[in-house]
């Protein structure tokens, strides 16, 4: 029986060799693939984009940032997100809240038409904009009238970047509300809490991880809006030109250098946006953990 049980080690010992190499190579087969196609979509274009920037030294990189267009193009787009990013926070919170706490006809309606901005294009959503507020849309002969400038100026950048990024915040706080549930806000109420208190002490500190990331987002798209932007703004220079525009406007007129230098800003916004993201991704992780346990 020993000499048996011997005999079937080596074979058993084989079979789980032969059984685990194929799986180790295709875990490397699908990492190497995986990086690969990271290599050449994301970080070769990336790497380029701040060799470029910086071919020439960091004395003409810094010259480009000096610029009057560079400069007003920064202004604008740190304006629009200004305006933008409160204006749907306050939006997706009350979505939010009514989504996540009320039953009501037409609920599946309003979660759908939350997500057109997800389903249409950019550039079709600056169009709709076009169409209504331009100088032979709807709303055109009222607002020429009454002197209001909407497109080709600053209140129809801000319409069509505000369409652009309604959903993350609400997207972001609907999961949250709906997993933490009423008790805390019902007891809070039957401890003498009106609607205020327990938003801000009991609602508000709740969903407070989930609702910075859903700015956050929403602050990234803003800065980076082009398709929507670039159809209602008219891309002036100076006037209505944001980083995007500005970009794309340089590479045009053969500046490369002032685009490429652009390009690093925005990228750097990413990076400030990815780091942002994976701290509140973590501290979201560690805060599930506590509940658990």
């Amino acid at each position: 029986m020993a000499s048996l049980g011997s005999s079937l080690k080596p074979s058993e010992a084989a079979s789980t060799a032969k059984e685990v190499k194929p799986r180790d190579w295709a875990k490397i087969g699908l990492i190497t693939t995986a990086v690969l196609y990271l290599t050449l979509i994301l970080f070769i274009p990336a790497l380029n984009v701040f060799v470029q920037a910086f071919s020439k030294g960091i004395g003409p990189f810094l010259a480009n940032l000096t610029e009057p267009a560079f400069q007003n193009a920064v202004k604008l787009t740190f304006i629009i997100a200004a305006i933008a990013v409160p204006v749907n926070t306050v939006f997706g919170l009350c979505a939010a809240w009514v989504i996540a706490r009320k039953r009501f006809r037409g609920r599946a309606l309003l979660i759908s038409i939350l997500d057109v901005p997800f389903s249409v294009s950019p550039v079709v959503a600056g169009l709709m904009i076009v169409l209504l507020y331009g100088r032979n849309g709807w709303f055109g002969p009222f607002l020429e009238a009454h002197d209001i400038k909407i497109i080709f100026a600053l209140p129809g950048m801000v319409l069509a970047t505000a369409f652009v990024t309604l959903p993350f915040v609400a997207r972001e706080v609907i999961p949250v509300l709906e997993e933490l549930g009423t008790d805390q806000e019902e007891a809070a109420q039957t401890l003498g809490a009106n609607n205020w208190q327990i938003f801000w002490r009991v609602t508000l500190p709740s969903i407070r991880w989930g609702l910075l990331y859903g700015v956050l987002l929403t602050n990234a798209r803003a800065m980076g809006e082009f398709g929507a932007i670039s159809v209602v703004s008219g891309n002036i220079a100076s006037k209505t030109q944001t980083l995007p525009l500005f970009v794309e406007e340089s590479y045009k007129q053969y500046q490369t250098e002032s685009a490429y230098s652009a390009a690093v800003l925005l990228a750097l916004l990413a990076v400030v946006t990815l780091v942002l993201k994976e701290i509140l991704e973590r501290k979201t992780r560690i805060k599930e953990v506590k509940e658990d346990t």
